[in-house]
């Protein structure tokens, strides 16, 4: 078989891979299956969005974010609303740019600007995901939030306490503690059980019933 022949027939076989008429859009197929990518990977997170919605709209109360999200490594007692995840976000857009400019050293074939730029990349990477570790071992181990349990909460109008942080009732006469409406709270566990502070709303429909700390 002549080379000419042999050209013509794996013409003739590429000319027959798209047997479903004329292709959609004039698009390849790579490019076909990138926006099938695309939409799934939209209707997957829009499933998520949805879930959420749902889930948030149909409790009564939930954590605020700035409360949740105030902890920061190595300084505690501290409270810095969402001043750490600032920080991871920044370390994620940093390393995604080292690794634009590793690739575009990459088109240019310069071996060193790749590998410093990669590496950069992997000392980006493993600082985020150590910030990940943290986050969900201060999350879980101290914080005690599990997939079925949530210990934060917010109250939903002013109020006071009328248990201490230990769960012990004020004496009589004591000075006690307020809150204000949308003040969140965390419930600390001792000894395996968690400590519901009773509190009493003094303002608001549920103003003068006692009431405790509950599950957010």
């Amino acid at each position: 078989m002549s080379v000419e022949t042999m050209d013509s027939h794996v013409t003739a076989e590429e000319g027959q891979l798209w047997t479903g008429g004329k292709s959609p859009f004039k698009s390849s197929y790579g490019k076909l299956m990138m926006w099938y990518f695309l939409v799934s990977d939209a209707f997957t997170f829009a499933g998520f969005l949805i879930a959420y919605g749902t889930l948030r709209f149909s409790m009564k109360t939930w954590p605020v974010p700035d409360f949740v999200f105030s902890s920061f490594p190595f300084l505690k007692g501290t409270h810095y609303p969402l001043l750490f995840v600032s920080l991871m976000t920044f370390i994620l857009l940093a390393s995604s740019f080292t690794m634009i400019r590793a690739v575009q050293e990459g088109k240019r074939e310069n071996k060193k600007g790749v590998v410093k730029w990669m590496i950069y990349t992997i000392i980006g990477g493993a600082m985020f995901l150590g910030c990940q570790a943290w986050e969900w071992t201060t999350l879980i181990a101290t914080e005690h939030m599990t997939v079925t349990s949530n210990p934060f909460g917010t109250y939903t109008a002013d109020g006071v306490y009328l248990d201490d942080e230990h769960g012990h009732a004020y004496p009589a006469g004591t000075e006690t503690e307020t809150f204000k409406e949308g003040h969140s709270y965390l419930m600390h566990k001792v000894d395996g059980e968690f400590i519901q502070r009773r509190f009493q709303y003094t303002e608001g429909p549920e103003a003068g019933q006692i009431q405790r700390q509950d599950f957010g």
